[in-house]
């Protein structure tokens, strides 16, 4: 259900109601569980006019088995033809509208790693990169450095130091890091150092308001200083900020769906985002969805909703690999009687966005969504659960915000809306 609100008339001063501050109003108690899966890219093309997106061409026979009990659509993240970062994405897929809630990836990584971001600190996600002798990147990934080697120059650039200030640096995994930086004033409204491109000298720290000129200056200056502790390093010898960003003090998930919600998620940023809306983070050992889905069953009856997170398929297609990504969602597919042996009554799988492996990127292109529940879903003609049938499914293609309220519909979970 769109936010669509009529002319404002003048007659009243009310803010427009948004669709979260009205399922916070209709939500109820049930026993009903959920289960949101969320397969990380999922969407593609096919590599060939004509041929099978990765999801089609993969085998999938217990997908497709839910996708013909159930019902399946399309959703989009942010708007028709805006491809979005992972964030805004699975902010979306929360019920946040991601263009009123607007959330930075430093805060993201940072919250996800353990570190503390309070109202009035800025965090930044880092990345080791590799300069030539003029200064230009030639890897803005510092050729995927290890975790083991990147660890020492965090420990390094932790003994950096500005007078009246305090930065907190972390390793986050392999090449990427997430840097918080404490004092008075500073403002998270900043420009990336990023290019996005390779043969591109990295960028300064531009303030984006005329209240973070201080804070550009000081974060300058602490770039400055970490050149010459990484200059002579082989490959990470430079380094790259991004998503300038503070706590966004968000609404928190159990007051808005009174829903005790659980996250299952490998990568830091995922566990971040669920954190920010009052997820609990769930701990365990291993990396594989096979150790997502059975580490969720010991802790199962605590909790009325988790949020599990799949990274592999939009690795697979951020490196340009149709067949490995087709292989990764064989396997998930392989290991989903875990989560059914749960009895969930409501299991949706979706993805937070497109990943097209012939374009190794983020795309625009709506993503595929199924959901399952036996006891209230309206069963559609989809036979497989791919892109083709999922654009003409049932739930036929809406905004990725709307998404909550159904899984909250079909749980029995919502009050009706009027006399």
């Amino acid at each position: 259900m769109p936010d669509s609100q009529p002319p404002d008339t003048g007659a009243s001063s009310c803010p427009p109601m948004q669709s979260l501050d009205l399922l916070t109003q209709l939500h109820r108690p049930s026993s009903a569980k959920i289960i949101l899966l969320v397969l990380d890219g999922l969407g593609g093309l096919p590599m060939q006019t004509g041929g099978a997106t990765a999801l089609e061409a993969a085998a999938t026979p217990n997908l497709d088995r839910l996708a013909q009990e159930g019902t399946t659509g399309q959703t989009i993240p942010i708007l028709h033809g805006v491809a979005p970062g992972s964030g805004p994405a699975h902010l979306s897929l929360f019920g946040y509208d991601p263009l009123k809630y607007d959330v930075g990836r430093g805060v993201l990584e940072a919250t996800g790693i353990g570190l503390q971001v309070a109202p009035g600190d800025v965090a930044a996600r880092g990345n080791f990169c590799t300069l030539d002798g003029d200064g230009l990147i030639t890897d803005r990934r510092a050729g995927r450095l290890p975790s083991e080697a990147a660890a020492p120059l965090v420990e390094q650039l932790d003994s950096i130091k500005i007078p009246g200030y305090t930065f907190e640096i972390r390793q986050v995994r392999e090449y990427r890091f997430a840097l918080v930086a404490r004092g008075e004033g500073l403002e998270p409204g900043l420009s990336d150092t990023d290019p996005q491109r390779v043969g591109q000298a990295p960028l300064q720290v531009v303030p984006e308001t005329p209240q973070s000129q201080a804070s550009a200056e000081l974060f300058n200056q602490w770039i400055e200083a970490s050149r010459s502790v990484l200059a002579q390093e082989p490959l990470a010898n430079g380094l790259t900020l991004r998503g300038f960003s503070t706590d966004p003090e968000l609404p928190q998930f159990g007051q808005s769906y009174g829903l005790n919600a659980l996250c299952v998620a490998v990568y830091p940023m995922y566990k971040g985002v669920a954190k920010l809306v009052g997820m609990e983070i769930l701990e365990f050992e291993g990396e594989d969805p096979a150790d997502e889905f059975s580490a969720l069953g010991p802790r199962w009856d605590e909790f009325d909703f988790a949020f599990i997170h799949v990274k592999a398929p939009d690795s697979r297609g951020e490196d340009g690999d149709f067949e490995g990504k087709a292989a990764v969602i064989e396997q998930i597919d392989r290991e989903l009687g875990r989560l059914m042996d749960l009895e969930p009554a409501v299991l949706a799988v979706t993805g937070d966005h497109s990943t097209p492996a012939r374009m190794r990127s983020h795309s625009w292109h709506p993503v595929p969504l199924l959901i399952w529940a036996p006891d209230t879903v309206r069963p559609d003609d989809s036979l497989n659960f791919g892109e083709r049938d999922c654009a003409r499914g049932g739930l036929g293609t809406f905004p990725a915000k709307s998404l909550m309220a159904l899984l909250l519909a079909h749980a029995g979970r919502l009050n009706k809306f009027g006399a």
